[in-house]
């Protein structure tokens, strides 16, 4: 790598934060993990952080290759974290050879991080439906234009598609859910809730749900 790379490296090298003294306790947490999520998510809208419902979402297809991408968390109940996709794209067609994948949740302004791991099932069709009558027209008619993941020519083939299917739904009420689109839920197996503590030492609290026991709670060395 050419000078400017390597002080490019050793500016990345030297970046460093001063971490804030605000611990994560075993006795401060709730003892159901959907709960305490619940929990950060409220703090995170009550600071005002922009899009705290951004999460990264990991897969991988079924030789293992993996691949990860940010995606909208859109709702979260007792049966895990649900967000909203096209089937045919890559992450749809990955979840469906390998409905194994993990979310990571940064609220860089709170020194916070929530890993979630788990399995994905899709969610009903009725929930697929009422989401999708929440989404502006829109979005609505761009989830029928756009082929995700698909190689296209050039930026006019994609406008040319979003001017056919304005044509064809062209009355914001009657836009229907195509039959590729719709939702996932990550059913959890571990949630991880990290704080930034000073000097590495972060805390870090392992809920890992146990057959016949339920949730347990375990602390990892930073």
């Amino acid at each position: 790598m050419n000078d400017g790379g390597d002080d490019l490296n050793e500016a990345i090298s030297q970046l460093r934060v001063a971490r804030s003294t605000e611990g994560l306790d075993e006795s401060e947490v709730d003892p159901d993990p959907i709960v305490q999520f619940g929990r950060w998510m409220s703090e995170a809208l009550d600071a005002g952080l922009r899009m705290p419902n951004e999460m990264t979402l990991a897969t991988a297809d079924a030789e293992g290759r993996p691949a990860a991408r940010v995606v909208l968390l859109k709702g979260v109940d007792d049966d895990g974290f649900i967000f909203f996709t096209n089937y045919e794209s890559r992450k749809g067609k990955q979840l469906t050879e390998n409905p194994h994948a993990a979310l990571v949740f940064y609220w860089p302004e709170l020194e916070r991080q929530v890993d979630v791991t788990g399995e994905v099932e899709r969610v009903s069709s009725d929930e697929s439906d009422a989401y999708w009558r929440t989404r502006p027209a829109e979005s609505r008619r761009a989830a029928w234009a756009s082929r995700q993941s698909e190689v296209i020519a050039n930026r006019s083939e994609l406008d040319d598609q979003v001017l056919a299917i304005e044509q064809r739904f062209p009355d914001d009420d009657d836009i229907p859910r195509p039959a590729h689109w719709g939702g996932f839920r990550l059913v959890p197996s571990t949630i991880e809730f990290w704080q930034g503590r000073p000097n590495r030492l972060h805390d870090r609290l392992m809920f890992r749900r146990v057959a016949d026991v339920g949730w347990i709670i375990e602390r990892l060395s930073p």
